[in-house]
């Protein structure tokens, strides 16, 4: 092949020259028409179809950019709809966009900021209807229907966000008067267990087992707080009655020991008795003061103080009338009959 040839295929399309040379050889291997007809028409029909799957490869990402952008600004509505805030347009915003991969890679970083933005406000929407779940079973359980964390994100507002904290502050309020209501009436119980002498633990988990628990929450319902009160009365007339019980026993200790002359030292013994002599309700309020086995504690003692008095009496009878006798002999009237029956009758 001569250089002028060569020079010439240099400056054709590499198609066009692949062509020219194929020829060339041809023309030297004597190829007939046909043939070369036939083969020319396969090369043809092999470059429409190279041409064609680029072409339909160039058309499935153009048409997969657009369908990519047209999600992106979708979702990027939706977001912006769903959490208040005005959507951004992207193409309008930034006019030196060239194609629709500029395009789709300027949306994209916008994207993922709103996306951010949907799950830090979620978040708060979670932490929120988790509180007013919580709170709700404590103080309602009875109506309280447990539910699900919604899965409708439709709507993020910042005024559906202050809706629901609006709903939480009053739920935490109604909680905070409920919990001194429980705690000043689970006090109450306190006191009058120490001085009845009660387990405490084990009468507050009559009324629910939650109110004996150190950590963890409290049932803070209706029904709890009535049964509080309720077991409050129950001690406290329990209490009326046992402190008028120690009363009584106290006037009669003290009428004994004047009757019998007891010595101060042995009365001292009980003073923590005498001293609640007349003291109302409130006013006692010392640990195990009207306990069942200090209650029993005195009224042995009050027995043993009578059983005592009768000894004594009966010593006493004994010796006046010793005495009585002598002062008869002494006045001659011991020859009285029926006088000694009479004496011993009386």
């Amino acid at each position: 092949m001569g250089s002028a040839v060569r020079d010439h295929q240099q400056q054709l399309h590499p198609c066009d020259s692949l062509l020219l040379e194929l020829n060339v050889i041809w023309d030297e291997v004597g190829e007939p028409d046909t043939v070369r007809d036939k083969t020319l028409l396969e090369l043809e029909q092999e470059c429409l179809d190279v041409y064609r799957r680029k072409v339909d490869q160039a058309n499935r990402c153009r048409a997969q950019l657009r369908q990519s952008i047209a999600e992106a600004e979708a979702e990027v509505a939706g977001i912006c709809s769903a959490i208040g805030e005005p959507p951004v347009h992207v193409r309008q915003s930034n006019q030196k966009l060239h194609g629709l991969r500029e395009e789709l890679n300027a949306i994209i970083p916008y994207l993922e900021e709103m996306r951010t933005k949907k799950v830090e406000r979620w978040n708060q929407f979670v932490h929120v209807l988790e509180e007013i779940k919580k709170i709700s079973s404590e103080i309602r359980p009875s109506d309280f229907v447990p539910f699900k964390t919604p899965v409708d994100q439709s709507d993020l507002s910042l005024r559906k966000f202050e809706e629901l904290t609006k709903e939480l502050e009053s739920l935490q309020k109604e909680k905070r008067e409920r919990l001194k209501q429980v705690m000043d009436h689970l006090n109450t119980l306190h006191s009058l267990c120490e001085v009845l002498g009660i387990d405490f633990k084990q009468t507050v988990h009559e009324v629910h087992p939650s109110l004996d628990e150190a950590e963890g929450s409290k049932n803070l319902s209706n029904t709890t707080i009535e049964r509080l009160a309720l077991a409050v009365d129950r001690l406290r007339e329990i209490k009326i009655q046992r402190m008028q019980k120690l009363q009584d026993f106290a006037s009669t200790m003290l009428e004994l020991w004047n009757l019998m002359d007891t010595p101060i030292e042995e009365q001292q013994m009980f003073q923590n008795v005498t001293c609640n002599i007349a003291a109302s309700e409130h006013e006692i309020t010392e640990p195990n003061t009207l306990s069942i086995d200090f209650l029993s504690y005195v009224e042995a003692e009050v027995l043993r103080l009578e059983q005592l008095k009768g000894s004594k009496m009966k010593d006493l009878v004994l010796k006046k009338k010793s005495e009585l006798e002598e002062h008869r002999r002494r006045a001659h009237l011991i020859g009285e009959e029926g006088y000694s029956d009479e004496f011993n009758i009386e």
